[in-house]
């Protein structure tokens, strides 16, 4: 092979791996619109009118996840299984910010946490990496992080709104939350910077438990949940 074909060659592969590429890129970009569709559903819970209507919040969000659904299975085609991590970068993004919204949703069904296999389900992709297109475990802590900063803003919200036992209820979730990841060894540097933001997370909260005690109102919201 002369060195003009080698280099056509190499051009060729190129041009190939470039078209794959514009082709998640998108897919990727539609994903990124739907994701903010969703967001914007949920964001309403922070209203003090929004706090009635979740249940319906929650409902409109997962017919979303419909659209979410149909688009990963798009995005699925668009390159060989056994370079996920290759092109990887493109949609890391926006699989933690999906993995948050699904971890939200169930938050606000069930106040519980999401499970990395549940995300994967709502998602319509897979846990295991051998299996393809799947949801790796760092993007999954990644949104359950995005999910802590979100319910500090909730726990505030809610004293506004007249909900003085919701803070209550996310303070417990939050220090179960930042127990779990202090068993955690991480070693990627940005989930590790995101894990650092837990701690202000989990301050931001106590303050607010602070204030209700002192008020008195958490006092009453537990003789008003006794009864």
């Amino acid at each position: 092979m002369s060195v003009t074909e080698m280099f056509s060659y190499i051009q060729g592969f190129l041009s190939a791996d470039q078209d794959i590429r514009e082709d998640i890129r998108k897919v990727v970009q539609v994903l990124e619109q739907t994701a903010r569709e969703i967001l914007t559903v949920l964001q309403s819970v922070h209203q003090p009118s929004g706090f009635k209507d979740i249940p319906s919040k929650c409902l409109k969000a997962r017919e979303l996840f419909c659209t979410v659904r149909n688009h990963t299975g798009e995005l699925k085609t668009k390159f060989p299984v056994e370079q996920y991590y290759r092109y990887h970068e493109h949609w890391r993004f926006v699989l933690q910010r999906l993995a948050f919204l699904a971890a939200f949703v169930v938050y606000l069904e069930s106040e519980s946490l999401v499970t990395r296999e549940e995300v994967a389900q709502i998602l319509a992709i897979e846990v295991d990496r051998e299996k393809g297109f799947h949801l790796d475990v760092e993007d999954y802590l990644a949104g359950v992080l995005i999910l802590a900063s979100e319910l500090s803003r909730l726990a505030v919200n809610s004293v506004t709104a007249g909900d003085y036992g919701r803070p209550l209820r996310i303070s417990n979730f939050i220090n179960e939350l930042d127990s779990g990841f202090r068993l955690l060894n991480l070693k990627n540097d940005p989930l590790r910077k995101r894990y650092d933001g837990l701690k202000y997370d989990v301050k931001k909260i106590e303050e607010v438990v602070y204030d209700l005690s002192i008020r008195g109102l958490a006092k009453e919201q537990e003789a008003g949940g006794e009864k």
